[in-house]
């Protein structure tokens, strides 16, 4: 997707890095664990959260826009004054 919005291989290189590396530890008792090494998910207070929350948005708005355009999925509204 972040190639599609015009992204560079670096870009998202760095963007993979932060989303899929990390380490981090829990406090027990007020004391820090051995650290554990995060895989993958975007971590609690990420800055960058909101904005691939928002390309992620983009992306599927435009993939379900395309999706009714070739008649793959039909809109429906919610609530009484919803718009399709």
């Amino acid at each position: 997707m972040l190639r599609r919005f015009g992204f560079c291989d670096k870009w998202r290189a760095w963007m993979r890095a932060c989303v899929c590396s990390g380490n981090m530890s829990v406090l027990v008792n007020g004391c820090p664990t051995e650290e554990i090494s995060i895989k993958r998910g975007l971590k609690q207070g990420d800055p960058l959260a909101p904005h691939l929350f928002l390309l992620v948005a983009e992306g599927l708005g435009a993939l379900m826009r395309r999706a009714v355009e070739i008649d793959r999925f039909k809109p429906f509204r919610v609530g009484r004054d919803g718009v399709p």
